[in-house]
């Protein structure tokens, strides 16, 4: 199955409002996005906006609160708007637990949520930061522990790669643990050291260090369909967009061709 190339919207929260953002996208030549919260609140209008220039929101972020407090609301507005996949993007500190139990009982609390959503057609996903893979006191992962206490209700991961190396992680091993559990990945670039300051050390993807090839490709190798590019702060949000589209369709073809080849 071909991978579906998608913008997080988050990313191109400076430039102007909703339907800037939404043109910048599509001529930067993505028809796909993914939504931030607030959207939600008016799914009707955000549908229409999307329909008139021919684009589709598979995803979204939703947070815990909407999870605990306005479930059947967050849903209603999921199916107006066509998104199908909900990603918890952060745990603010109230909530980020300090100790294995703590990590296992978000988990096991996301996995619930998830197993709610299941009945209306709805995955659920966690998506990382670099927190949750700095190892806790007695050597385990919190990312993992959560992901793990989740499993069997069906919680996904929405797997950041970029984080997952600022926090001194593994990708290849973290994507290779969790295969099969991939709702989608954050493609994301970090810039050179010392380089992009003004943006946080964040690069356009394909013009940072990752190795975007290969991970890429483990990636998908992991089940993952649904690409999004990603940057927390982008000085020039068309830029971004269009040379990450860019870099994204080619190594989208580079692997469909290599998977090709070896079929032959």
């Amino acid at each position: 199955m071909p991978a579906t190339l998608s913008i997080q919207l988050y990313s191109l929260r400076a430039h102007g409002g909703l339907l800037d953002r939404l043109d910048v996208a599509r001529a930067a030549g993505f028809r796909h996005v993914e939504a931030v919260a607030s959207l939600l609140d008016e799914p009707a209008a955000f549908r229409d906006a999307l329909d008139a220039r021919g684009l589709s929101a598979p995803s979204t972020h939703v947070p815990l609160t909407a999870l605990r407090e306005r479930l059947d609301e967050t849903v209603r507005a999921a199916r107006t708007i066509g998104i199908r996949r909900l990603a918890v993007p952060a745990l603010h500190p109230p909530d980020r637990p300090g100790d294995a139990q703590g990590w296992r009982a978000v988990g096991a609390e996301l996995g619930g949520h998830a197993k709610r959503l299941a009945d209306e057609g709805l995955t659920l996903a966690f998506h990382n930061h670099h927190w949750e893979v700095e190892p806790l006191a007695d050597g385990t992962m919190p990312l993992d522990l959560l992901l793990d206490a989740g499993a069997a209700d069906g919680l996904l991961w929405q797997a950041d790669v970029a984080w997952l190396v600022r926090g001194g992680d593994d990708p290849a091993a973290r994507l290779a643990r969790h295969a099969g559990r991939l709702a989608s990945v954050h493609v994301k670039d970090i810039a050179p050291a010392g380089e992009a300051l003004d943006e946080d050390g964040w690069a356009d993807v394909g013009h940072g260090v990752l190795d975007w090839t290969d991970l890429w490709r483990r990636a998908r190798e992991a089940g993952a369909d649904l690409m999004i590019a990603e940057h927390d702060a982008p000085r020039d949000a068309a830029r971004f967009a269009s040379r990450s589209f860019a870099a994204m369709r080619r190594l989208a073809q580079e692997t469909a061709q290599r998977a090709e080849e070896e079929t032959r």
